[in-house]
């Protein structure tokens, strides 16, 4: 009997345990129906669950030390500077580098049109008042002569500008000339002849005077400037290259 006994119980015994390694819940909720018969003469033991008894659920507990996300997610944003004023696209490969450092050395900044400005003070490249070429102005037309090579189907635009000293139309004249001149040096350096435009006084970069009405020379000396601008290819093909505002 002690054998029939075990082999008839084992089931039960498994039964129950496994009901509560769920909990102590699960235990509640299960009745034992005992019966006076032997084991021998029993089907088997009958486990059965009370109606009212709660219900026991189970749900993922968080580990310590795991780790989870909080906030909204970050996003990186790009910066700006040479390499998204570099247009790469529009570089052949093996001058890539070189642009980039070309971009830095010039200052170049971009324009709303997508255009990409270079600056170069009129103080280096002429003598007061005159439209003639300096002998030290080959420097800086080199350097942006190779940045012009950098962009072989971008249009090329030469703007002069004057500080405010004398009338409109004598800096007109002027800033003209000397966007010429500055166009017909870069075409002999890179065979391509920009257009040359000359805006006088009308686009200062900095005041010509001080706030209490005084001559700010050094005011006046960003404004005598020639503006290189490398004009951008739209989806169609064609460019735009204006003065920025």
């Amino acid at each position: 009997m002690g054998r029939a006994y075990r082999s008839h119980l084992a089931p039960a015994v498994l039964a129950a345990c496994a009901c509560l390694s769920g909990g102590a819940a699960v235990a509640q909720s299960l009745a034992v129906e005992r019966s006076g018969r032997p084991l021998a003469q029993a089907a088997s033991t009958q486990l059965r669950v009370v109606p009212d008894a709660p219900r026991t659920q189970l749900s993922p507990q968080p580990v310590a030390g795991s780790l989870a996300p909080q906030g909204p997610a970050t996003q990186l944003q790009p910066q700006a500077g040479p390499q998204t004023l570099l247009r790469e696209a529009e570089v052949p490969p093996a001058r890539l580098e070189q642009t980039r450092a070309l971009l830095v050395e010039l200052k170049a900044q971009p324009t709303p049109q997508q255009a990409i400005s270079v600056d170069l003070p009129a103080d280096v490249l002429f003598d007061f008042d005159k439209a003639t070429l300096r002998p030290d102005a080959a420097g800086p037309l080199d350097k942006a002569a190779e940045l012009i090579k950098s962009y072989p189907q971008a249009p090329i635009t030469v703007v002069g500008h004057t500080d405010s000293k004398g009338n409109d139309a004598y800096n007109d004249a002027l800033s003209l000339r000397r966007a010429e001149t500055v166009a017909q040096a870069l075409q002999q350096r890179t065979s391509r002849l920009p257009v040359a435009r000359g805006l006088g006084e009308r686009e200062p970069v900095a005041p010509n005077a001080k706030p209490d009405g005084r001559d700010d020379p050094d005011g006046r000396q960003q404004n005598r400037r020639v503006q290189i601008l490398i004009g951008a290819l739209s989806s169609g093909g064609a460019a735009a290259a204006t003065p920025r505002n």
